[in-house]
């Protein structure tokens, strides 16, 4: 069984991995297939309403003849991920005390 990931969640997420350190987009999508079993369609849209809202920034560094785009928190992003983390952990809280319950 497969449980979709909200956006918040995956908002949260892509903000996490910046926070520890720039970086670029196949690095996010690869980490987060590996954790949420989350396609690569899906998570590009992400980086772009992340960067449209103001959360993350780009900038594009050469690497072997190639331009990688990065991606980093901006201080508005951090606001955000701080907020995420705060409503998860109730959220969590609330899920873990239903699915605990029988």
């Amino acid at each position: 069984m497969n449980i979709q990931v909200p956006t918040t969640v995956l908002d949260g997420s892509v903000l996490a991995i910046l926070a520890k350190e720039d970086t670029y987009g196949y690095i996010i999508t690869k980490t987060m297939q590996d954790l949420l079993n989350v396609s690569e369609s899906t998570m590009y849209p992400v980086l772009r309403r992340l960067k449209k809202d103001g959360y993350v920034e780009t900038y594009d560094q050469p690497f072997e003849g190639r331009i990688r785009r990065y991606y980093k928190m901006t201080a508005d992003g951090q606001a955000h991920l701080t907020e995420i983390k705060d409503s998860w952990g109730a959220f969590r809280g609330a899920v873990d005390s239903l699915l605990e319950e029988q």
